[in-house]
């Protein structure tokens, strides 16, 4: 994770499910770049370098901020990695 960004909010998968409408998610990999990312509905997210570096047990997902381009942009990652508040464990 870089220092560089915010992480504003974090929800669960289910509550981001939910919030976005959508029934299912998909991990894909970009051919050109080898980068991973994610599908919900038409939109996409980043994922976490730690998901081809060992997986990701415990996914939530953040809305998060660049400070280097101000992009604000949702990311699966780690519960507890990069910064992100954990806000209730179920």
């Amino acid at each position: 994770m870089s220092a560089e960004l915010k992480f504003l909010k974090t929800f669960s998968v289910n509550e981001f499910k939910q919030k976005m409408g959508v029934d299912s998610m998909e991990i894909k990999r970009n051919p050109l770049t080898g980068k991973c990312f994610f599908v919900y509905g038409f939109e996409t997210g980043a994922v976490s370098k730690r998901f081809d570096n060992g997986g990701i047990s415990q996914p939530v997902i953040s809305e998060v901020l660049s400070a280097e381009t101000g992009e604000m942009f949702y990311m699966i990652h780690e519960r507890g990695e990069g910064g992100a508040e954990t806000l209730a464990t179920l």
